[in-house]
């Protein structure tokens, strides 16, 4: 995986471990898609889906904010979703 693309996604597990209650069930995947544009993908256990989207999805909204000012900084894009299992 690509500097850019691991950094990003540490960046978004510090993030996200602290807030669930289930650390243990956090998954962060990183894939480079074809139009160059990153993709992390976020698994938690089902109870703690409401804790990572937050109230009206300002959480959710943040880390994607937080993400691409990040990869902006290296003239990338990327996407942030939460995986609902």
């Amino acid at each position: 995986m690509p500097e850019i693309e691991q950094n990003l996604a540490d960046l978004v597990e510090t993030i996200v471990v602290p807030i669930v209650e289930d650390p243990d069930g956090v998954e962060i995947t990183s894939t480079v898609e074809d139009n160059d544009n990153i993709l992390i993908e976020i698994r938690v256990n089902p109870d703690d889906a409401g804790k990572v989207i937050g109230r009206q999805g300002r959480i959710i909204k943040a880390l994607r904010t937080l993400t691409r000012a990040a990869a902006s900084r290296c003239d990338r894009t990327v996407d942030v979703e939460l995986i609902d299992e």
